[in-house]
């Protein structure tokens, strides 16, 4: 096993190796301009400042991924993975595309990506601090509702045009809050797709792993009224015209070229306190990936003989397997590094800092902590007691009846997914239900959550008592009964629930708005203390996150907020490193290695025409001669150089850059120092995974698909040529 590197000695290393950090607000590049400068980054830093130019107003969402358009008639590249959800909405037993790819020739041939697909165009981040925090009650529970009435103000007034997404999300856990403004664009298309085969080669077995030979990349397109507007799908709609779109740079890019990431990261925790870092490796990280091990061996099981099944769960398989494997990842991690010994002496340092000039703020860590001990003893209940009901069906039922009773208040006064804003997309999720669900393996699944929460002791009683009617049957007997005799089955009974007042719900003999009904008034229980506990938080948070910016400052360290799904930029170069000792990781692969890793059987199993083409040698003018143009100042680091310069003579595949990324980040746009497209980052190297806790520059690498293995295989492979008219490129 290999030796865990100690506290001491990574605080040294982060003295040293601190240039890529950070996950930065767009308005706070210009504060890095010269660090950008040093990393070969040309592109003025007021320019990836201001959103309404290129080449940040060409960056889109996509709600979970990010994605960016190429062309002026709103095509859109994103990650294959972060598409699977449209290429599985349209793939059926007749045709697989999934298994097999798609490609639309023709505008006309495009397919509707499906009703809960969208695209967010951030148009305007203000800042609303003042606004959100102003006039806050003392009263812990009144505190939380006056911060979030004052964010539902805000979004409404926002969203007067209901073009437009709004949001008021926290910073430096809420410090700071910023009004977010999004185009919506309702209409989404899938245009072309490579088969899983590519997308995903390597699968679970190569996920988080280099070297890497992925082709992550799926074409999306989005659509609108023919006034331009954002409309629903339709077959009347015409191609959306963004303000701008990314030119692509046919070139590439080497070793040692800076390069630019941009997009929507998911959640990093840098600041939390060690203590929420120990629960995390001690106890939460090892019973999710638990969970999701039972849930990923349950579905392969039922999915075994039935393609129709597997399709349908395909999403969320890869998602629970990534998620898993990242959580693996996290574990291992810390096992190598001390990280929890690397906070708590970061904790020390700022303990000392504090006790010469700011002493008030060592109160208020201690009333930090204890409100930390009782959010983990709520997240060890809450973790039970919300997979227990994690039945598709339940979760409908439970999500009808809230909303039923939100319709009865004022609309500013509803809670916030439950408004008149969100019913077009709860609507859309109630019909896409019908793609992912199967009454067995739903069934299945929900039960072995059931039993988990029985096996452990953070029970809630209310709950304890629904489980305990007609005991003498079989629990699975039980569940299977409620699936037969519910209605919630067929999608038009969904929808036709969306209409019903709360008095139809509290008669109604439908077994799952039956549960949905009794256990509301728990879950109220159960949410009010979690709102109370929040809003003890977001007086205590704050004042410590003052403190460490602070800190930080007096320190030389790079102070940006932790990732929120909201857009971030940051910078780094390409390069490899050492995962190992006597291991050097090389930043590019090739074509050859996909030849190499090929055995005809999945995961490492390359379409037969992908091979056919790399064996004939048909490269075409996406050879790249040379990726090393710098040896002696770049890899001289790691092993002994001479004057000769090794040859690529290959199509680059995936390539890694130091840049600060996680998970939200899949299919961000990796840019040039121009500018320029160059590649889709699509996952991080699996020692870098505990980079959401802790940076460290010398491991900390992501993984990349080259947009020449894109521009190849549309070119040689899949013959995409109508798309690669439609792209400005730079050669």
């Amino acid at each position: 096993m290999r030796k865990a590197l100690s506290a001491a000695s990574l605080m040294m290393l982060m003295g040293l190796a601190q240039a890529n950090e950070g996950q930065w607000q767009p308005y706070q590049m210009p504060q890095i301009a010269d660090k950008l400068k040093q990393s070969g980054i040309s592109i003025a830093a007021e320019d990836l400042a201001d959103l309404t130019q290129y080449p940040m107003n060409a960056v889109v969402g996509l709600g979970y991924c990010t994605a960016s358009f190429v062309s002026p008639k709103g095509l859109v590249v994103t990650n294959h993975h972060c598409a699977y959800r449209a290429i599985q909405y349209n793939s059926r037993k007749q045709h697989n595309y999934m298994r097999d790819g798609f490609l639309a020739n023709t505008m006309g041939a495009e397919v509707h990506a499906g009703p809960s697909e969208r695209l967010y165009v951030t148009e305007s981040v203000t800042d609303v601090s003042d606004k959100v925090r102003s006039n806050l009650p003392e009263d812990p529970l009144l505190r939380y509702r006056a911060l979030e009435d004052n964010r539902k103000a805000l979004i409404a007034e926002c969203e007067a045009d209901e073009n437009y997404r709004c949001s008021v999300p926290s910073f430096h856990s809420g410090l700071e809050y910023y009004l977010i403004k999004q185009l919506i664009i309702r209409d989404v298309r899938l245009v072309y797709a490579p088969p899983k085969s590519v997308g995903a080669f390597g699968g679970d077995i190569d996920n988080y792993e280099y070297p890497r030979h992925a082709g992550d990349f799926t074409f999306l397109r989005a659509y609108v009224g023919k006034d331009g507007k954002p409309a629903a799908y339709s077959e009347d709609n015409v191609p959306y015209v963004p303000k701008s779109y990314l030119k692509v740079n046919a070139k590439g890019v080497s070793a040692g070229d800076g390069v630019l990431v941009a997009g929507y990261p998911g959640a990093t925790q840098r600041y939390r306190r060690a203590s929420e870092l120990k629960f995390s490796k001690e106890w939460l990280y090892p019973t999710q990936a638990a969970r999701y091990q039972r849930q990923l061996d349950t579905i392969a099981e039922m999915s075994k003989d039935n393609e129709e099944v597997a399709i349908k769960y395909a999403g969320s398989v890869a998602s629970m397997a990534n998620r898993m494997k990242k959580l693996n990842g996290l574990m291992d991690g810390f096992r190598a590094t001390d990280i929890v010994g690397i906070k708590q002496q970061q904790q020390a340092e700022f303990a000392k800092w504090a006790q010469k000039d700011h002493a008030d703020v060592l109160v208020e860590v201690e009333k930090l902590e204890q409100l930390l001990a009782q959010k983990r003893d709520r997240q060890q209940t809450d973790h039970y007691f919300e997979n227990a009901q994690s039945s598709a069906l339940l979760k409908t039922a439970m999500n009808l009846y809230r909303w039923a009773l939100e319709k009865q208040k004022p609309d500013a006064e509803r809670e916030l997914g439950f408004q008149q804003r969100d019913q077009k997309m709860f609507t859309a999720r109630l019909k896409r239900l019908d793609t992912s669900f199967d009454a067995k393996v739903d069934k299945a699944l929900w039960q072995m959550d059931i039993e988990a929460y029985l096996a452990q002791d953070h029970r809630v009683p209310e709950f304890d008592a629904l489980l305990e009617e007609n005991t003498e049957v079989p629990l699975g007997e039980r569940l299977e009964a409620l699936y037969a005799l519910s209605s919630l089955r067929d999608q038009q009974a969904r929808l036709d629930w969306m209409n019903k007042d709360v008095a139809e719900f509290e008669s109604s003999a439908d077994p799952f708005i039956r549960a949905a009904v009794s256990l509301y008034p728990v879950i109220e229980k159960q949410e009010r203390l979690e709102k109370t506990l929040w809003g003890e938080l977001s007086k205590a948070r704050p004042a410590y996150m003052k403190a460490i910016i602070a800190f930080n400052k007096e320190q030389g360290k790079p102070v940006y907020p932790d990732a929120n799904r909201t857009l971030r930029i940051s910078y780094g170069t390409v390069d490899g490193y050492r995962s190992a000792d006597a291991l050097y990781k090389q930043p590019f692969t090739k074509l050859e290695g996909i030849v190499a890793k090929h055995k005809g059987q999945e995961p490492f199993n390359a379409p037969s025409r992908l091979l056919e083409v790399i064996a004939k040698g048909d490269m075409g003018e996406h050879k790249v001669e040379q990726v090393y143009p710098n040896r002696q100042s770049w890899m001289c680091r790691f092993i002994s150089c001479n004057d000769a310069q090794p040859s690529f003579n290959s199509v680059p595949v995936n390539f890694l850059s130091s840049v600060d990324t996680t998970g939200g980040n899949s299919g961000s746009p990796i840019l040039n120092g121009k500018g320029e497209l160059v590649g889709l980052n699509f996952d991080s190297t699996y020692e870098a995974i505990t980079k959401d806790w802790f940076f460290n520059e010398e491991i900390t690498r992501a993984i990349h698909v080259d947009i020449r293995y894109i521009l190849w295989m549309m070119d040689k492979v899949d013959n995409a040529h109508n798309l690669l008219d439609e792209l400005e490129l730079v050669k």
